[in-house]
């Protein structure tokens, strides 16, 4: 497979939501290229006859009890721990870009 192009690292990127330097996107277009490739051989591979696995330790619904223990801590130290707290809640940077 051939390498990638600087516009197919720079749609990869942009779909990612990340900026990239010239460097990295040179960095990069050479390691995509070499997981793609690897990907292509592993196609490759004869998997006639071999059962689909979605998993290979047989055990299911593996589950812990939600248990207290310890000394609770107050609103108080909890509010210590926050950048920014605002109307009894964590302040954080927002997740979605409007853009």
């Amino acid at each position: 497979m051939s390498k990638l192009s600087k516009e197919d690292v720079l749609h990869i990127a942009k779909l990612s939501k990340l900026r990239l330097s010239n460097a990295e996107v040179e960095k990069f277009r050479g390691q995509l290229s070499s997981v793609l490739e690897y990907v292509g051989e592993l196609s490759k591979v004869d998997t006639k006859g071999v059962d689909a696995t979605a998993q290979v330790t047989g055990l299911t619904n593996i589950f812990d009890d939600d248990k207290i223990s310890g000394e609770r801590t107050s609103y108080e130290e909890i509010k210590l721990n926050a950048p920014e707290f605002e109307e009894n809640a964590f302040k954080v940077p927002g997740v979605f870009d409007n853009n």
